[in-house]
């Protein structure tokens, strides 16, 4: 399908994107990771993070490299927003001077500021409430794993955090059944469950329950997260024996169906919320996946910049 519409257009939640755009872009992704297109570029990209990236930061930098484009680091110890200068002034200015920013920061509503005041395609790079270019990267992984994505079932366990949040999104764009298992108090939002599952409509399901065992019982892919998100450090002991029942263990994968894959966004707290064996087994998918952040984020660049070849 054409990615034209998606031409200056922002990336702030997976719900952006129709069903048919994301299902483009991961077409796109998967010719761009065989080099059977290599579009061309020499637009600026800005990277303008608040929290600490590995992947997030190298595979965008890399992609837009490889584009033959150009990076900015753009983090707040190097500029003004470091020292307080309105997110409103801060986007009008580098609106003049770059072509497209990737965002990394705490709160969504700051995300959505700059996206008011710049008139340049704004791409979430992960906020507290979602992290939408990991889920692309996921659903790449899913699809090369299985030859398609709808009817498929994605069971997620840990902590109901961002990346709960666009993966249930997604899963609901492609026609996934997604079940999220989580301790009682540590569920999804409920605004994020009711908007998934309009997505869903009568096409998947989608499954909240605190039964982690349910949650895998013939599901395709297993999934998680670490039980304490960046900001949340001084929580991480308190949360172990909350989290421990939805450790991604080989228990926990035996019930899954005998062909599923297991997926962690990284980083990892081996042990934790995955077990070493499984992390490092014949199922684990989770150094495609970490992969694959390249190419899907190198589809969005070229989608959102306007620069596919014809």
């Amino acid at each position: 399908m054409s990615l034209a519409a998606l031409n200056g257009r922002d990336l702030l939640s997976l719900a952006d994107l129709s069903e048919a755009e994301l299902l483009g872009l991961l077409d796109l992704a998967a010719n761009l990771k065989t080099g059977e297109v290599q579009p061309q570029c020499r637009q600026v990209l800005g990277l303008l993070f608040s929290k600490a990236s590995t992947r997030t930061r190298v595979s965008f930098s890399v992609a837009m490299y490889q584009l033959g484009g150009q990076v900015l680091d753009l983090n707040a110890s190097v500029t003004q927003v470091g020292r307080g200068e309105p997110l409103m002034d801060t986007a009008r200015v580098l609106d003049r001077y770059l072509d497209i920013v990737a965002i990394r920061t705490f709160a969504q509503a700051e995300l959505e500021t700059f996206a008011h005041y710049a008139k340049i395609p704004v791409i979430n790079a992960l906020t507290d409430l979602e992290h939408p270019c990991q889920i692309l990267a996921d659903l790449q992984t899913i699809q090369e794993s299985f030859g398609q994505l709808s009817g498929l079932t994605v069971s997620y366990f840990g902590d109901g955090n961002n990346v709960a949040h666009s993966l249930m999104i997604g899963c609901a764009l492609a026609g996934i059944h997604v079940r999220i298992a989580t301790p009682a108090d540590y569920q999804p939002l409920p605004e994020i469950i009711e908007q998934t599952r309009r997505i869903a409509g009568d096409r998947s399901q989608v499954i909240i329950t605190d039964d982690p065992k349910a949650a895998a019982e013939g599901s395709h892919v297993l999934y998680t997260d670490v039980w304490a998100s960046m900001g949340q450090e001084d929580l991480a002991e308190s949360r172990i024996p909350i989290f421990q029942p939805y450790q991604i263990n080989a228990n926990l994968l035996s019930l899954a169906d005998s062909e599923a894959i297991v997926l962690h966004c990284l980083p990892a707290h081996r042990g934790e919320e995955i077990t070493e064996d499984v992390m490092e087994g014949s199922q684990s998918r989770i150094w495609d996946e970490a992969e694959n952040r390249l190419h899907a984020q190198k589809a969005l660049l070229v989608s959102t910049l306007g620069v596919l070849e014809s």
